[in-house]
């Protein structure tokens, strides 16, 4: 039997709250598409919000939680927030401070992006 291999791992003792939710700062475990063994990700209820195939991240601030899922090849960035029934996946990008939800899916090489007003 073929055991997967894991390309990154939740850091118990870096977290945040959501909506009463922990959420668990991540760090990669080895070298894929951009990202460097040691590179510390944005955060994820569980270790389901998060494929471990192919190259899918979740970078600096981003959040996927409750039944959210980032898959094949997708990225979120920023402080961008995935959560509910979400999917991102199949080369799909998320970025700023967009928030995705419900059962919404982002794929086949979609770009989201939200940014915050500053004045």
């Amino acid at each position: 039997m073929n055991k997967k291999i894991k390309k990154y791992e939740l850091i118990k003792d870096d977290t945040k709250t959501i909506n009463n939710k922990t959420l668990y700062r991540i760090r990669a475990l080895r070298d894929f598409n951009d990202v460097k063994k040691g590179d510390l990700g944005g955060y994820v209820e569980s270790e389901s919000n998060l494929s471990h195939d192919h190259n899918a991240w979740i970078y600096d601030n981003a959040c996927s939680y409750e039944n959210s899922h980032i898959g094949i090849n997708a990225g979120i960035h920023n402080n961008s927030k995935v959560y509910g029934n979400a999917y991102i996946g199949d080369n799909a990008h998320v970025s700023g401070c967009a928030h995705i939800c419900r059962n919404t899916f982002v794929y086949n090489d979609a770009f989201i992006c939200e940014h915050e007003n500053t004045i």
